[in-house]
């Protein structure tokens, strides 16, 4: 992927580029793996869930290989650029971090097992890297869509922060904020599903090797 060589500092409201009122490309309608829609409106009783882990690349295919995701969209999140491309994006001026969103049936995985993989997927102590890839766009996020999945995210991390502790690594550098407020926009179609189509491709997703616990959240999650 995109390497900076510059110290990544996230850029203010006033300093990031200001995108355009509707995207330069178009999205694909259906996931080449789940073989369902990726764009919503979704079937009556999923749930959506915002994660950033690094590139998206590896991140997406993490979560479409799990029992009871639905479909998976490659995206930008967490910053001021509208409708952003990938270049602007891996600038750093866009504030934007990968992300990756899940559709997921509840009735077949829950939340807090989509916190464990997403802990355990990628390692969330790097700041604004995620390995050799370095920059603001790499960074560890979560962004929320309900009190409930605040509480669940707020219990996984205070969790995994203890066996992180244990096991001698640094303190969890995630972003966890709402949704509401932060549009997830899609991103280009070469993205979508990447390694579905590039077996071989690139794949910067790696854990610290700790487990996370499961269970810790509040009771109804």
């Amino acid at each position: 992927m995109f390497l900076q060589r510059r110290t990544p500092q996230l850029p203010t409201p006033e300093e990031a580029l200001k995108g355009r009122p509707t995207p330069e490309f178009t999205v694909p309608s259906t996931h080449t793996v789940l073989g369902n829609p990726l764009l919503g409106p979704y079937p009556e009783g999923l749930e959506v869930a915002d994660f950033a882990l690094g590139c998206f690349w590896g991140a997406e295919r993490k979560f479409w290989q799990t029992d009871g995701v639905w479909t998976t969209l490659a995206g930008y999140q967490g910053g001021y650029t509208e409708n952003p491309a990938y270049e602007e994006v891996c600038s750093g001026l866009t504030g934007h971090t990968e992300a990756v969103r899940v559709v997921f049936d509840p009735k077949t995985v829950s939340y807090t097992e989509l916190l464990k993989l997403f802990w355990e997927s990628h390692d969330p102590t790097q700041g604004f890297r995620q390995g050799n890839d370095v920059g603001t766009q790499y960074r560890s996020a979560i962004y929320t869509h309900s009190p409930a999945q605040e509480a669940a995210v707020a219990a996984s991390r205070d969790a995994y922060q203890q066996v992180l502790t244990a096991t001698g690594h640094g303190a969890i550098t995630t972003e966890i904020l709402p949704a509401q407020g932060r549009t997830f926009w899609p991103a280009e179609a070469y993205h979508q599903q990447y390694l579905d189509k590039n077996p071989a491709g690139y794949c910067g997703i790696g854990g610290t090797g700790v487990s996370c616990p499961i269970g810790v959240a509040p009771a109804g999650e």
